[in-house]
C-alpha cells in the first residue's frame, strides 16, 4: 500500500512538470489574434494580423486577460501540489505507524509465546518472588517502557491468563508464586546426570524452580557433567576440600564430617537468596508431580508453625507397604525422612548457628532441633535413591531403599484442598481413625484368614521391644531415632500389609516418645 501511495506522488508531480510544459508551448506558440469574429477566436488570413489594427486598447487589455488565464493555471497548479504534500504526509504517518504496530506485534508475540527456557543469571542475581500471592502458570517480565499499543496488548493477554487460572485454583489453597529452587547436593557422582535430567524433565519453569548444583570433593568429571548443562543449572562449588580434625575414633567418619560442612555452606549460599529451598542429593531421581507436589504444600508449610518441613519420602514406600492408588495421601510425620524435602529460611536461621559437624540428619531428628515439629510426607514417595554406595556404605539399601516405589502418577496436589494436614485438622480425624480400628494381634494379620473386611486394623505395641519385633515381622523398618519410629506420628505407623491397612500404634492416650529407646 505504501509502495503504491508513492507511485501516485511521483504521478502527481510529472503531471504538475507537464502542465507547465504544456501551457508555455500554448502560449509560445499561440497565433496572433485577429478581429473577433461571433466565436471570439481569430480568423487566420484575415486582413487584422497581431499587433496591427488593434484598435485604443486593444494590447493591454489582451495582456490582461493572458495574464488573468496564467493567474487561473497557477492557483490551480498551487492547489495541486497542496494536494500532493498532504496526501504524502499522511501517507508518510500512515507507513510509519503501520511499521510500528508490525514491530510491537512481532514483539508481544515473541515476548509472550517464547519464554527464556534456561536460567542464565547468576545465583545472586535470580530473583526470589515470595511476596507476591497468585500463582500463574509461568513467571511473565514486566516492561516498564512498552509503548501504549504493547502495555494494551500484554494487559489484554495477562487478563485472560488470570481469568483462567482464578478457575483453575478455585478449589484450591492459593499459592503464593514463590521462587522455589532445588538444591542439588553433589559430590563424586558422575550419576548426577539422571538426577539431573529428570529433574530437567519435569520442571514446570525455569524461572520459578532454578535448579542450583553445589559440588564438594572436587572431582573433575563429575565437574564436566554438571558444566555440560550449560545455563540450564547454576553450579557453585565448595571452597574448602580439605580434611577435617576428627577424634581418632572418628576418623572413619570423615565423610560424614565433610557432608555436614558442604550442607552449611550450601544452604548459606541459597538462602542469602531465596525465601525457601528444596534439597536433593546426587543420587535422587524425581517423580513427574515432584514440582507439583512442593508447590502445592508450600502455603500449608508456611501457615502451620507445627510444621517444619515437607518431604518427598516415604521410609516404610516399599511397593507392598503402599498403596499405589491413592498416590494423592499425604501424611503428618514426626520422623525427619530427608531425602528431598523442603524448609523455610526462618528455619534456617534457627538451625544455621547451632549446625553440627556431623551426622546432620540424625542430629535433625533429636528434640531440642525438632521441638514436636512434624514434617508432611506422602503415601508413594516422589523420590527413589539409585546410589547403593556412599559414606553410609550401602546401610539399608539392599534391604529397604531399592525397594522403594517411585509415583509414576501425576496429581494435581495444585487444585486440592489440602487444609487437612493443618494440625488441628489432621490430629482429631487421626486418633479417632486410628483408635477405632479393630484391634488384632500379628498373628491374625499374617494368617490373614480370621479377619473380616478390608480393614484398617490396629496392632498394639507397648514398649521398644515389642515395636521392633512387630515392625519386623510386618516387613517395615523397625529403627527409632530419639525414639521416633520411621513415618511415626503420635507413635503410629501406618501402612499397608497384604493389601489391608494396618496402624502399628501405642496405647489410647499416648502423649510423647521417649528418648531411651533409641
Amino acid at each position: 500500500m505504501v509502495r503504491k501511495k508513492g507511485s501516485l506522488i511521483l504521478c502527481g508531480a510529472f503531471l504538475f512538470v507537464a502542465w507547465n510544459a504544456l501551457l508555455l508551448l500554448y502560449l509560445w506558440g499561440r497565433p496572433p489574434i485577429g478581429r473577433l469574429g461571433e466565436g471570439g477566436g481569430a480568423e487566420p488570413g484575415g486582413k487584422e494580423e497581431w499587433g496591427v489594427g488593434i484598435g485604443k486598447g486593444g494590447l493591454a487589455e489582451e495582456v490582461i486577460r493572458l495574464a488573468e488565464e496564467v493567474e487561473i493555471q497557477l492557483e490551480t497548479q498551487k492547489r495541486l501540489l497542496k494536494q500532493i504534500e498532504s496526501n504524502r504526509a499522511v501517507w508518510a504517518q500512515q507507513k510509519d505507524v503501520g511499521k510500528r504496530e508490525t514491530e510491537d506485534t512481532k514483539e508481544v508475540k515473541q515476548e509472550v509465546v517464547h519464554q527464556p527456557q534456561k536460567l542464565s543469571l547468576p545465583l545472586k542475581d535470580i530473583v526470589d518472588d515470595s511476596d507476591q500471592t497468585r500463582v500463574k502458570p509461568t513467571q511473565k517480565p514486566v516492561h516498564t517502557e512498552a509503548s501504549d499499543s504493547k502495555l494494551e496488548q500484554h494487559q489484554a493477554i495477562e487478563i485472560k491468563e488470570n481469568i483462567g487460572e482464578n478457575n483453575k485454583l478455585a478449589t484450591s489453597i492459593s499459592t503464593p508464586e514463590v521462587v522455589i529452587p532445588i538444591l542439588v547436593i553433589a559430590c563424586d557422582r558422575v550419576t548426577v546426570k539422571r538426577s539431573l535430567d529428570r529433574l530437567i524433565q519435569y520442571r514446570p519453569s525455569p524461572q520459578l524452580h532454578p535448579i542450583i548444583v553445589s559440588q564438594d570433593c572436587g572431582h573433575a568429571e563429575t565437574a564436566r557433567v554438571i558444566g555440560s548443562y550449560g545455563d540450564q543449572v547454576t553450579h557453585i562449588t565448595q571452597p574448602d576440600l580439605s580434611d577435617i580434625r576428627v577424634r581418632p575414633e572418628h576418623r572413619k567418619f570423615q565423610g560424614y564430617y565433610k557432608i555436614s560442612r558442604h550442607y552449611h555452606w550450601a544452604l548459606d549460599q541459597v538462602f542469602n537468596t531465596f525465601s525457601t529451598v528444596v534439597i536433593v542429593e546426587d543420587d535422587l531421581e524425581v517423580a513427574p508431580d515432584f514440582f507439583e507436589y512442593f508447590r502445592a504444600l508450600y502455603p500449608i508449610l508456611h501457615a502451620d508453625p507445627t510444621l517444619w518441613c515437607v518431604s518427598a519420602w516415604n521410609d516404610n514406600g516399599r511397593d507392598a507397604l503402599v498403596d499405589p492408588s491413592k498416590a494423592e495421601l499425604l501424611y503428618r510425620t514426626d520422623f525427619f525422612p530427608g531425602l528431598g524435602w523442603m524448609m523455610l529460611k526462618e528455619m534456617w536461621d534457627e538451625l544455621e548457628p547451632k549446625w553440627p559437624s556431623a551426622f546432620w540428619d540424625d542430629w535433625m531428628r533429636q528434640p531440642d532441633q525438632r521441638k514436636e515439629r512434624s514434617c508432611i510426607r506422602p503415601e508413594v514417595s516422589r523420590t527413589i535413591t539409585f546410589g547403593r554406595k556412599g559414606v553410609s556404605l550401602g546401610q539399608f539399601f539392599d534391604q529397604y531403599l531399592r525397594y522403594i516405589k517411585l509415583n509414576t502418577e501425576f496429581v494435581p496436589f495444585t487444585k486440592q484442598d489440602l487444609s487437612y494436614l493443618l494440625k488441628e485438622n489432621y490430629d482429631e480425624k487421626l486418633l479417632k481413625e486410628v483408635y477405632s480400628a479393630q484391634l488384632v494381634k500379628i498373628e491374625e494379620l499374617q494368617q490373614g484368614g480370621s479377619l473380616r473386611g478390608p480393614g484398617p486394623f490396629r496392632v498394639q505395641y507397648s514398649s521398644r521391644d515389642t515395636f521392633k519385633v512387630f515392625a519386623r515381622n510386618l516387613g517395615v523398618m523397625d529403627d527409632l531415632k530419639s525414639g521416633v519410629p520411621r513415618t511415626g506420628y503420635r507413635g503410629v505407623v501406618n501402612f499397608l500389609y497384604r493389601g489391608r491397612r494396618v496402624f502399628l500404634a501405642p496405647p489410647e492416650g499416648w502423649t510423647q516418645y521417649d528418648v531411651s529407646w533409641s
